[in-house]
């Protein structure tokens, strides 16, 4: 198996679910957090391998989410992982701001003390991988935290937006992983933390606007650093 498939984790699929959803289900979370490097082939037999499945539920997989834009159908059949470009990266931020920053309001205005309480939990669990020192864990429950921001908002249609958006900003978040993996080695995490401590305080003091501008500094510090990479390769 190649290694960039070995790195995506994923995972045989589950009999609780049928095997299509599963496959989907699986590969979507991989894409979103940035498993797949841009441009690369994901071929429906190695990815049937890693599934231990058949053919048919990678295939139908792959075609919902080149539906969705989260991968390139090339005319021979082959499915790519987008590549990453600047103006890409713009048009996703520039949508991102508006929903997310959006979402968050709601979220003030709804969010219970339960919910707050869960919220601040989430951001102490994404605080302690930086112990652990493993990136695709940080991106996972820097994941977990935002979507239980928006969830909150109560609100399907940006909920479904929202998810669209991260899923085409997958190959962005692997050049991410791969930029900030050595300072997890050193140790300087910190301004990645702070981001989230921001959100939680002004959603716990209830404040709309500035739990906006708290998410949308979260979203426009990612954005800068990713610019930063874009052009040094």
């Amino acid at each position: 198996m190649p290694k960039s498939l070995a790195d995506a984790a994923l995972r045989p699929v589950s009999a609780r679910v049928t095997v299509a959803d599963s496959v989907y289900q699986n590969l979507r979370q991989a894409l979103i957090l940035g498993r797949f490097d841009p441009g690369q082939v994901l071929t429906i037999g190695a990815l049937a391998d890693s599934f231990q499945t058949s053919h048919m539920p990678v295939r139908e997989a792959l075609r919902r989410l080149g539906a969705e834009g989260a991968v390139e159908i090339r005319s021979n059949g082959s499915a790519y992982v987008p590549d990453v470009t600047l103006g890409t990266l713009e048009d996703i931020s520039r949508a991102r701001l508006a929903l997310e920053g959006l979402a968050t309001e709601l979220a003030v205005e709804r969010i219970t003390e339960t919910d707050l309480c869960a919220l601040e939990e989430l951001e102490a669990r994404h605080s302690a991988t930086a112990r652990l020192r493993d990136v695709y864990e940080m991106l996972e429950r820097n994941c977990d935290f935002h979507f239980a921001i928006y969830a909150t908002a109560d609100s399907p249609v940006l909920m479904n937006l929202i998810e669209s958006l991260w899923l085409r900003y997958g190959p962005f978040m692997r050049l991410l992983s791969q930029r900030i993996a050595p300072q997890f080695e050193r140790g300087t995490h910190e301004p990645f933390q702070q981001g989230h401590r921001d959100i939680v305080e002004a959603i716990r003091a209830r404040d709309p606007a500035r739990a906006r501008a708290a998410i949308c500094r979260d979203i426009e510090g990612t954005k800068q650093l990713l610019v930063q990479i874009c052009a040094e390769k």
